[in-house]
């Protein structure tokens, strides 16, 4: 229900560009679109090395995070606790660990 999933099956990212910031750090500017709505966003990418699986295919790792004002993209639920916390924060913090396989 929160993200109206029914109707927006998908979250999709659009880089727009990559800066190498040292060795092991990146930042990833794209469009973050959730529930219809479009916005940048900068990731920050901390490079976590290179292997060879036992099927001999080389993968890079890479640990992703960044931040976003769920609020920017129409996610306005809330509801407060009957001890007055809030339950769901505007601020998101989004943590990815992805794998990039070699073709």
């Amino acid at each position: 229900d929160f993200f109206d999933a029914e109707s927006h099956p998908a979250l999709t990212f659009s880089s727009t560009g990559i800066t190498k910031i040292n060795d092991e750090t990146l930042e990833i500017a794209g469009h973050l679109q959730i529930k219809g709505h479009a916005h940048p966003v900068v990731l920050t990418a901390e490079f976590a090395g290179i292997a060879v699986d036992p099927y001999g295919q080389t993968k890079a790792g890479f640990e992703i995070e960044g931040k976003l004002n769920r609020k920017d993209f129409g996610l306005t639920w809330s509801a407060i606790t009957e001890a007055g916390s809030v339950v769901v924060s505007d601020q998101v913090r989004l943590q990815l660990s992805v794998q990039l396989v070699k073709q």
